[in-house]
Parts: C-alpha cells; structure tokens; sequence
C-alpha cells in the first residue's frame, strides 16, 4: 500500500514510522523542515511543502497513493483547507484528523472518508488497522493476541455464530458484535453511531455491515479476513 502521510507531530510521525515498519510506501509530508529531516531515515519519503498550497499538492503522487491521511492537529484551519484541498483533487481514499466536537462535524460535511480522533485512538492502533483488509479497529493483548473488529465477511452473512463455527475453523473467539445506526451531529447531519450487541452467543446472527469483535491468534485474523 501506498500512504501520504500530512503532518509530521507526535501522531503523524509514529503512524508513518510504524506503516513503514510494516512494510508500506510511506510518503511523511510537513510544512516545518526540522520535522522532515528528523524522519527522513525512519519513513520512505518525505517532503516540505504546504498542503495547503494547491500548486505545491499537485506535486505530490496523488493518483498513485492509495490512501490520503490529514494528521495536522495543531491548526484546525490548516487541517481543513488541506483536506478541502484533497476532496477538491478527488484522491482514491482521504482520513483526516480532528480536534475537537466542531471541528468533526466539519470533517463530517466534507464527507472524508473516515476520521482520526487521537485523543482516543493511538497511531499503532491506526497502524494495525490500516495494514489489514476488513479490520475496523485493534488492540494488542500480547505480541501474537489481539481483540481486533473487523466487518462481518460477506461468506457468513446471514448465518448464526453457531452455523458460521469461527471457533472450530480458525480457533478465535467471537466476544460480541456491533451494529450502526444514525443519528444528526451538531451541525444536523447523519452521523453514524455504534451499538454493541452485548455478549456474543451461538445465536447470534451476523448481518451485512455489521461487527465481530475477535479474540485470537493475529495469524488467525489474518487467515479468516483472506479468505473473504
């Protein structure tokens, strides 16, 4: 995968050294040359230049990167003209972070494609999300078990956790599903929000657009996404 990382603080900078790690094409893009030069054997790339500068964005490989990431965190202005800047030049996928309660709705009118709250989520968390095919979120239990969410595949929609046997083909424990609905943020649009399922149990049913929450061998999650 291919990423161009914008902004190079604290979240920016260990989300890129950590895609990178994990063997993508990270490019680590920063208006400030010190951040730069500090990440440039740690990252593939990276470039000064203001993304808010659209003469100076079209310089970077837009079409060829698979995902477009907003990091900015200091200047709320900044970080929305940039990512406008984004939408404008229709890139493949755009994330972008926010700051604060307002500042979401706005990510939200923009229609990017999903939003980084650091405050809640660390960049490895990000890091492990990104790097694989259908997983939602993640947290490490040890270095080979995680509690991972990752979107109901489409082979078991539809089935009972006891017709799907998640357990007995790829040894990991369903702990529970998430389902979505809608309700207005502050600025009145649609905003999507969770609710969990409670305690998973043989009669669950998994649904299109739907949540597991896995318990298991990261190698397992790994088996039952590609399969998909």
């Amino acid at each position: 995968m291919k990423y161009i990382i914008v902004g190079l603080g604290n979240f920016g900078a260990t989300l890129a050294e950590k895609l990178t790690s994990l063997g993508h094409e990270v490019i680590g893009v920063d208006v400030k040359m010190e951040k730069v030069e500090f990440l440039k054997e740690k990252v593939t790339h990276t470039i000064c230049l203001d993304c808010t500068d659209r003469q100076a964005v079209s310089a970077l490989p837009l079409k060829d990167a698979d995902i477009i990431m907003i990091c900015i965190g200091e200047n709320e202005g900044a970080n929305i003209m940039a990512t406008a800047l984004m939408k404008q030049l229709k890139v493949k996928r755009l994330i972008s972070r926010s700051v604060s309660a307002l500042h979401e709705a706005v990510l939200e009118a923009m229609q990017v494609d999903e939003i980084i709250r650091p405050e809640e989520e660390t960049a490895e968390r990000w890091a492990n999300k990104l790097n694989l095919h259908g997983v939602v979120d993640s947290f490490e239990i040890t270095g080979d078990y995680s509690i991972v969410e990752v979107i109901v595949p489409d082979r078991f929609i539809g089935m009972t956790l006891e017709e799907a046997d998640i357990r007995a083909d790829y040894n990991l424990l369903v702990l529970t599903t998430i389902q979505f609905s809608e309700k207005k943020n502050i600025l009145g649009l649609p905003k999507k929000i969770t609710k969990v399922q409670g305690v998973a149990s043989a009669q669950t049913l998994l649904n299109h657009g739907d949540i597991m929450v896995l318990y298991g061998n990261i190698g397992d999650i790994k088996r039952l996404l590609k399969q998909d």
